[in-house]
C-alpha cells in the first residue's frame, strides 16, 4: 500500500549520476597523465614523492559509476519499469560521491552509537607553519599529533574538573587541508565530551574555564613529541618560544547540549568533510584553468578564490590522500574501542558513588544506565533519500516499489547488455603515464598494498 510519502516522491524521479558530467572528472581526464609524467620535475620539491596511492584513488575516481564496470539491475515489481545501477569506487577522502555517503554514516553512526546524552564541544589544535613540513614530509608524525592532543585535553581537564581518575570522551580527526588545498595544514578537529566520565557511569560537566593553559600543554606535548622523534632541538623550541604568538592554538565552539541531536550529528559530519568541494569548482576546458572559491585570503591581495592549471590542482588536492591503511579518525578516552568493548562485555557499570565522594560545585550527570543502542548505517537507498530528498526505489513510471534484482561485472554480460541499449561508449584507449610505461621499458611493476582497513564506522584505534 503506497504512503502519502510514496506518492510525494512519484513527481521527484531519482537519476543515477554520470560522474563524467563532473568539472573534477573531467579534468583529470585531461590532465592527469600529464601531471603525473610531469610530477617528479614540477611537484616533488613542493609536495614530495610521488605515492603510488594517488594514481590508485584517481583512476579509481574516474571508473566511479562507470556502467562499463558493472552495475546492479533495479526492477519495479508492479510495471516491469527498469534502470541500471553502476558501481561506485568507495573512495575515501576523494570522490566527492562516495565520501558523501561516509560523512552520512559517520554523522548517524557517531549519534546513535557513540556519543553519550552528554554536552558536547569541538575543539580544534593547529600548530606553526614552522613545523607542518615535518608532519607533510612523515606522516606517521599525524597520529602522534592526536595523542599530543588527547593527552593535553586529559591533563587540562582533571585540572579544571578538580578529578583525577576521570576521562573524557573524544572523537578525533586528522586534517590536513585548509580552506584551499594547496597548503599542507595539519590540524586536528575533536568532537570531546564537555567533562569528564568516572568508570561508575558518573559525568562531570566541564566549568567555563579559560583554554589558554590547555593551549601551553599541548605546546609543550608537541615540542617534546619533536624533540623525542628528532625532529627539532632546543634552539628551534627557544625560538618559537620567543615569538610573540607562537603559532599554536586550540579553541573550541559552542557547548552542544545533551539532547541535541541534530547539532550532534552536524558537528560529526563536519570533521569528516571532504577535502575540497565540486560545488566551489570550476575548470576551464578551454583556457586550461580552474577556479576554486572559498573563504577570503589574508593580507593586502585579498580575495576569495584562487586560480590553478589544472596539474597544480591535481597536484594540490592528491596531497592530501590518506594512504590505504591509515586511519584519519580516531577514538580516544571514553569513547576509544577498547572502553566501549569492556563496557558491552560487562554490561553494566560499577555501582554508582554518591556526589560528596566527587568534585564540589559541579554539575553531575548520571549516565550509568545509559546503553549506546547498535543502529545499523544507513544503506544506499536511505543515503540517497536524505542527501537529495528523493527515493531511487521508487519507480518513476507507477510509483511502486522497485528491487535490485541482480548485480552483474561480468565484462563480456555487461558489454552485451550496454550494447543492446545503446549505452556502450567505448573511449579511445591510450598510453599510461611514462612513469609506468615507456617505449624502451614496457615491464610493469606492481606493487602490493594493505587493503584490510576498516570503514568510519568501525573504529579500530584503542586508546585508553
Amino acid at each position: 500500500m503506497l504512503t502519502m510519502e510514496d506518492i510525494s516522491n512519484v513527481n521527484k524521479i531519482y537519476h543515477p549520476r554520470n560522474p563524467q558530467d563532473s568539472p573534477l572528472w573531467k579534468m583529470l581526464d585531461d590532465h592527469y597523465d600529464s601531471f603525473e609524467q610531469g610530477y617528479d620535475e614540477r611537484f616533488e620539491k613542493p609536495f614530495g614523492f610521488f605515492r603510488s596511492i594517488i594514481s590508485e584513488v584517481v583512476h579509481d575516481y574516474l571508473s566511479c559509476g562507470d556502467l562499463k564496470n558493472g552495475f546492479a539491475r533495479i526492477r519495479c515489481n508492479d510495471c516491469s519499469e527498469e534502470y541500471l545501477l553502476a558501481f561506485s569506487c568507495k573512495s575515501r577522502w576523494f570522490c566527492p560521491s562516495c565520501h558523501a555517503k561516509k560523512v552520512i554514516q559517520f554523522g548517524e553512526s557517531l549519534r546513535d552509537n557513540i556519543l553519550y546524552p552528554i554536552p558536547h564541544r569541538q575543539y580544534v589544535f593547529t600548530i606553526p607553519i614552522m613545523l607542518r613540513l615535518f608532519f607533510k614530509y612523515d606522516r606517521k608524525l599525524l597520529s602522534k599529533l592526536c595523542w599530543c592532543a588527547y593527552d593535553s585535553l586529559l591533563v587540562f581537564f582533571r585540572n579544571a574538573v578538580g578529578l583525577e581518575n576521570g576521562r573524557p570522551g573524544a572523537i578525533m580527526t586528522i586534517h590536513t587541508f585548509g580552506n584551499y588545498a594547496e597548503k599542507f595544514h595539519p590540524h586536528i578537529h575533536a568532537i570531546v565530551s564537555d567533562g569528564l566520565f568516572r568508570e561508575t557511569g558518573t559525568f562531570y560537566v566541564m566549568p567555563d574555564v579559560d583554554l589558554k593553559p590547555l593551549e601551553d600543554i599541548f605546546r609543550a606535548s608537541v615540542f617534546k613529541m619533536l624533540r623525542d622523534e628528532g625532529k627539532i632541538d632546543d634552539d628551534i623550541i627557544n625560538k618559537l618560544m620567543s615569538w610573540r604568538h607562537s603559532g599554536f592554538s586550540v579553541h573550541n565552539g559552542s557547548r552542544i547540549a545533551r539532547d541535541d541531536e541534530e547539532g550532534k550529528e552536524a558537528i560529526s559530519q563536519y570533521i569528516i568533510r571532504n577535502t575540497f568541494s565540486l560545488e566551489k569548482l570550476t575548470y576551464n576546458e578551454k583556457t586550461n584553468t580552474v577556479i576554486y572559491q572559498s573563504k577570503m585570503t589574508p593580507g593586502k591581495n585579498k580575495r576569495n578564490f584562487q586560480i590553478y592549471t589544472p596539474e597544480e590542482f591535481i597536484a594540490a588536492i592528491t596531497q592530501h590522500i590518506p594512504e590505504k591503511s591509515f586511519q584519519m579518525v580516531r577514538y580516544y578516552g571514553w569513547y576509544s574501542n577498547k572502553s566501549r568493548g569492556v563496557r558491552k562485555k560487562q554490561g553494566i557499570l560499577k555501582p554508582g558513588e554518591s556526589p560528596e565522594q566527587g568534585p564540589v560545585n559541579i554539575e553531575i550527570i548520571d549516565v550509568s544506565d545509559y546503553k549506546p543502542p547498535r543502529i545499523p548505517s544507513k544503506k544506499w537507498r536511505e543515503c540517497i533519500k536524505k542527501i537529495y530528498e528523493v527515493d531511487p526505489l521508487c519507480c518513476p513510471k507507477c510509483g511502486g516499489e522497485m528491487k535490485i534484482i541482480s548485480f552483474i561485472n561480468e565484462f563480456l554480460i555487461v558489454k552485451q547488455i550496454l550494447e543492446h541499449l545503446g549505452l556502450w561508449v567505448q573511449k579511445p584507449s591510450r598510453d599510461p603515464p611514462d612513469r609506468y610505461f615507456s617505449p624502451e621499458n614496457n615491464e610493469l611493476t606492481y606493487e602490493p598494498f594493505y587493503d584490510d582497513c576498516n570503514g568510519y564506522e568501525d573504529p579500530c584505534i584503542m586508546a585508553n
